[in-house]
């Protein structure tokens, strides 16, 4: 017997303990008749509420039709702070009698669903003063209209300018949706001669090898358009990979249940390109882990049985999914409807959402937490889409971070080179001193200036 093994030998067995309860709570998915709460929805079947048509014509897209269908569920109060939200918010309303059957109308001012879809003006803070409404200067980028070609091999589709629900924080605030208070947006309709001017250039461009399809939200396009606009790229012989880019499981699971020519078109070109050896999967968007449901599951389930790949992109967001346990049970959750947990991105510096926002730290922080908690496949990367369009970051890429003033300063060699891109923490998380001095141009300025030499000498 070799040393090893009499060593081995004499330990005493140590089983393992039995985990804990909470370590299964990412298989809890609701499965009741939560709509019948809503005073609108009392006498609704499960069939008639869970059909996509049924979700999609009755979408909330004013206060007044709230009000019908909340009636005294909430108190005036509350409508009045919507009402002033509204005003001053980028996005126009709309919501899917999904995601109101699923709100804790008990306490709607701490609901991490409300929070995402129904500004309040009470909670709203007053933009960074560092803000731009295309932050990210996807139309900079733009050598077409509705196309966007940032990285070398990957262009961003924007296919049409309407979502199944629109997002208090979306990114494309300066296009998305109707005309607001605050936006007159530019406009990208779903026009075929539009699009075929993004096919010419694409053919173009033999670099690019990947298209994101967006917009907007692909689940607005009708079937004979998703088909079409699939099997035209798959035609372009330099095009290897495809992202369809919709919200619709995680806002309006139905659409994947009942919408069954919808699905049909995109099982046709995820098939299609399975023979071209090409890569086609869907991109979704959820952001907590209550809004995966059974319904989700079963539409998620369906997609899954006809080939279709999912990957999920979550925005990190104060009050919604910046506690630790949150993230980690909504990471486990996708994995267990077989959602692949793609990225977790940094909240976009956009217009009306400041108090939406987190600090850096707190990206990184939960990076740390989340990794670990299950197979590295399935664990998200935390990233950082920076501000002027260097693209995406890792959160711990940064060249400089001073968590006093609340500058990041990132670098991004392989999109843009030399250069130098920012990003800002709340200023109502920095102490009250640091962030009086935003307000001042002149210090503004300077503490920019300092992050900036700081990131160049480090």
């Amino acid at each position: 017997m070799t040393q090893t093994q009499e060593y081995t030998a004499d330990l005493p067995l140590a089983p393992k303990p039995s985990a804990d309860r909470s370590v299964f709570d990412h298989k809890d998915l609701r499965d009741d008749d939560y709509w019948r709460a809503i005073p609108a929805y009392a006498d609704l079947s499960a069939g008639e509420f869970h059909d996509h048509r049924f979700q999609s014509r009755n979408s909330i897209t004013s206060l007044k039709k709230l009000r019908g269908v909340l009636g005294p569920l909430v108190g005036e109060a509350f409508y009045k702070d919507v009402e002033q939200g509204l005003a001053l918010s980028p996005m126009s309303l709309r919501i899917s009698p999904y995601l109101v059957g699923l709100i804790d109308w008990r306490e709607p001012e701490t609901d991490p669903l409300r929070i995402q879809f129904l500004p309040m003006g009470s909670r709203m803070l007053p933009d960074h003063p560092e803000l731009a409404l295309d932050s990210l200067h996807e139309q900079e980028d733009s050598p077409v209209p509705g196309l966007t070609h940032r990285y070398a091999d990957r262009a961003l589709f924007l296919t049409l300018d309407t979502c199944p629900v629109y997002c208090r924080f979306c990114t494309r605030s300066y296009a998305v949706g109707l005309d607001t208070e605050e936006v007159e947006k530019v406009h990208f309709g779903a026009l075929a001669e539009r699009w075929e001017r993004v096919f010419d250039y694409i053919e173009s461009r033999p670099e690019l090898e990947d298209i994101v399809i967006s917009g907007g939200d692909v689940a607005n396009l009708k079937a004979e358009h998703i088909e079409y606009i699939g099997r035209r790229l798959l035609a372009i012989e330099h095009v290897r990979r495809m992202r369809y880019a919709t919200k619709a499981p995680a806002i309006m699971p139905q659409k994947i249940v009942t919408d069954t020519a919808w699905v049909d078109a995109l099982a046709g070109v995820v098939a299609e390109g399975r023979k071209l050896h090409k890569e086609v999967v869907l991109h979704t968007h959820f952001n907590h882990p209550r809004e995966i449901t059974e319904i989700s599951r079963r539409g998620l389930n369906g997609l899954m049985e006809r080939g279709i790949w999912v990957r999920n992109q979550t925005v990190l967001q104060r009050g919604v999914n910046d506690e630790v346990d949150t993230m980690q049970l909504l990471t486990r959750r996708l994995s267990y409807v077989n959602v692949h947990p793609y990225y977790t991105f940094v909240h976009d510096m956009v217009r009306g959402v400041e108090e939406l926002r987190t600090t850096l730290a707190t990206a990184q922080e939960l990076e740390k937490e989340v990794r670990g908690r299950t197979a590295g496949f399935n664990t998200p990367t935390f990233v950082l889409d920076t501000m002027g369009g260097g693209g995406k970051r890792n959160v711990h890429s940064h060249e400089y971070y001073d968590r006093e003033t609340g500058i990041a300063v990132f670098t991004s060699p392989a999109v843009r080179p030399g250069q130098h891109f920012f990003y800002f923490d709340p200023l109502d998380e920095l102490d009250p001193a640091i962030a009086r001095k935003w307000a001042d141009p002149a210090e503004r300025a300077a503490m920019i200036a300092a992050a900036r030499t700081a990131a160049t000498s480090s």
